[in-house]
């Protein structure tokens, strides 16, 4: 048995390679880029104005004085959209101009529609009047302010969000380069697993592939059940894998039979092929039994799970993920910082995955509640939890009060990053 350190140790030598491909930008969502993705323009495309009002040339207000009003013509109106106003612009010119709107050549500052006053009357609106000097750039949002031609947009090994979809658009960044989909097959195991509603007392309904399975589009993988081995299928175990190495599947997943039980085959059939990488039971609760195996000189990997369903969804979260993650180049997730709200006891030597409970007090600290019923049997505590605590190795006793690491169960960390 190894530790969680030293099993993360040798997920990161077993590394994959998984192919790019280029996309619809506006079909990116969740997908890994693979190159820094740059603007193609400057944004804003021109000089614009950031509110509704009237613009005119800040010059012409340089010898308005105290007392004294001065009044400018207005020459025509524009809203977003329009074509470039090309009409000439004179001294004590003025144009209506809406939000969004290129700013004419001539005028170089904007006054809000809130501060203008007509003449000579709202109904009759022939010219503005202006008692005051008006400086240059008011409300004047500049031409590659916000994103310059050939500026990073979005940076490689990141995961794509609503938030960057929105922004390929507005730049009309068309396609982009990104890692292929991690194919994953899995496999459930034992006699007693069912895909029936109705079964009998002896008989486990198969949970475990459609939790996995609802993970994918979170977890950034392609997900397809290869339905389920019994106890007696080794050699079917064995011809599954031997075909996974002439197929798209990058790794294989197992749930089940793969501790030290009398029908636990799914490391002896592992080891039958040559390995680079492998390991085999470290010290986590729950899910102590979890395999690993890279095969040697073929770019699969294979993953054995626990059958219980907290085992099976701890080690997918921080062994499957932790390794997806690697292999598409993200960096180590950041663990949210909890405050502990209650004194915990584990095995010193072992790392514990405890589901819990996260939320915030009225002054805005960051409170994590390890809930009761950790065993691995039990999903009423995983129904009422939102968040993983990860209570490292080489310590028992965690008080309360002290800070604690947490992560999402259902989604990755990075989505905060």
């Amino acid at each position: 048995m190894i530790s969680y350190k030293e099993s993360r140790r040798i997920l990161r030598k077993s590394i994959i390679k998984i192919k790019d491909e280029r996309i619809s930008s506006i079909y990116s969502l969740n997908r890994v880029t693979s190159l820094n993705i740059y603007s193609s323009i400057n944004y804003p495309t021109g000089d614009n104005t950031a509110c509704d009002g009237f613009a005119i040339k800040s010059s012409d207000t340089n010898n308005i004085k105290k007392n004294f009003t001065q009044k400018f013509k207005i020459i025509g109106s524009i809203s977003a959209g329009n074509k470039p106003f090309k009409k000439k612009i004179r001294k004590y010119d003025t144009i209506e101009i809406m939000t969004g709107s290129i700013i004419p050549k001539g005028f170089d500052t904007i006054i809000p529609i809130e501060q203008i006053i007509f003449y000579p009357n709202k109904k009759n609106k022939k010219y503005i009047l202006i008692d005051k000097r008006i400086t240059k750039y008011n409300h004047v949002r500049f031409t590659g302010s916000d994103f310059k031609k050939k500026e990073i947009v979005v940076k490689k090994n990141t995961i794509i969000q609503p938030n960057h979809i929105l922004a390929f658009k507005t730049l009309g960044i068309k396609n982009i380069t990104v890692k292929k989909k991690i194919n994953i097959l899995f496999f459930s195991t034992g006699n007693e697993i069912s895909n029936s509603d109705n079964i009998p007392d002896w008989k486990v309904r198969n949970s475990n592939s459609h939790y996995i399975k609802n993970l994918n589009n979170n977890f950034l993988f392609n997900f397809k059940d290869g339905g389920i081995l019994r106890d007696q299928d080794q050699k079917v175990f064995k011809s599954k894998i031997k075909k996974m190495l002439n197929s798209n599947t990058d790794i294989m997943v197992t749930s089940g039979a793969v501790s030290a039980g009398k029908y636990d085959f799914i490391p002896e059939v592992i080891k039958k092929f040559k390995l680079s990488n492998y390991f085999k039971s470290v010290a986590i609760r729950p899910g102590k039994p979890i395999l690993f195996a890279k095969i040697k000189n073929n770019q699969k990997a294979i993953f054995g799970l626990p059958g219980n369903p907290m085992s099976s969804a701890a080690c997918f979260r921080f062994f499957v993920y932790t390794y997806i993650s690697i292999i598409l180049g993200l960096n180590d997730e950041k663990p949210i910082k909890a405050i502990l709200k209650n004194t915990f006891i584990k095995k010193k030597n072992f790392t514990r995955f405890a589901k819990s409970k996260l939320n915030t007090t009225n002054n805005g600290k960051i409170e994590v509640e390890i809930l009761k019923g950790q065993e691995s049997f039990r999903i009423k505590s995983f129904i009422k939890s939102n968040i993983w605590t990860l209570l490292p190795a080489g310590k028992s006793k965690f008080k309360k009060g002290e800070i604690v690491d947490c992560f999402f169960p259902n989604h990755s960390n990075k989505t905060l990053i």
